[in-house]
């Protein structure tokens, strides 16, 4: 996919191979440095939609950089958590549609810090109406 981003990390100067595998990734990019200091993204270099289509083998690749990756981000950030996640499908918010790991650290000082993940589904205005269950 030559106009896929993460198909072609070297085409992004900006985007940083941390650390990569036999099937993956972990990268880095400063735009996203402002605001999620340390967030980075773990991405299969095979064009796979989304993490319903990884191999075992990009799962075991996936897993042995998110350990390595967390090894970097406590030694260089030390944050005091993370929110680890993975997008799928545009109602999800996923607009790459090459699957991606989201790693991100969290840190006790931040505005949203002890809101993860779920926070913001439970919220009552994102309930869904009763017509449409």
């Amino acid at each position: 996919m030559k106009d896929c981003p993460f198909c072609n990390p070297g085409k992004d100067p900006e985007q940083q191979i941390v650390f990569e595998n036999e099937h993956c990734y972990f990268l880095l990019h400063p735009k996203h440095q402002d605001v999620l200091l340390g967030a980075g993204v773990i991405v299969p270099k095979a064009h796979q939609k989304d993490a319903f289509a990884l191999t075992k083998e990009e799962w075991e690749a996936t897993n042995d950089l998110l350990q390595k990756a967390k090894r970097y981000i406590d030694e260089k950030y030390r944050p005091d958590g993370y929110t680890l996640g993975w997008n799928v499908g545009e109602v999800s918010n996923q607009f790459i549609f090459h699957a991606h790991f989201h790693i991100i650290p969290r840190y006790a000082d931040e505005p949203h810090a002890g809101k993860g993940l779920r926070y913001w589904l439970k919220q009552p205005e994102n309930k869904r109406a009763i017509e449409s269950r």
